[in-house]
């Protein structure tokens, strides 16, 4: 892998998701000390952590297709859920299974 390589995932994060992995890192993976450092609740950061692997597990499965790709954007921009994106993927890909199999 070259040095100056970074996944399309982390390219996709936005600046706050990256300062939150950057304090998930630096706390040792310690949600009540982030909580403390954000001054919420713990709910609050496990929600806010659970969105993110979200988002990072829609990004990966979704690479190299067009329509799944534009899904995932509004996703990402919050112009559609997560959970709604997901529902629209797993339709896409199961109709798209079905064609390969006729």
């Amino acid at each position: 892998m070259p040095s100056n390589y970074l996944p399309k995932w982390l390219l996709d994060l936005d600046s706050e998701d990256l300062e939150f992995i950057r304090k998930f890192v630096l706390s040792s993976g310690s949600l009540k000390q982030i909580a403390k450092s954000y001054d919420v609740s713990y709910p609050t950061v496990r929600t806010r952590l659970d969105r993110l692997i979200q988002k990072i597990n829609l990004n990966q499965d979704l690479e190299g297709e067009g329509f799944v790709n534009f899904i995932k954007q509004l996703a990402i921009e919050d112009r559609i859920s997560l959970e709604e994106a997901k529902l629209i993927i797993e339709k896409y890909k199961s109709e798209k299974e079905e064609g390969k199999n006729e």
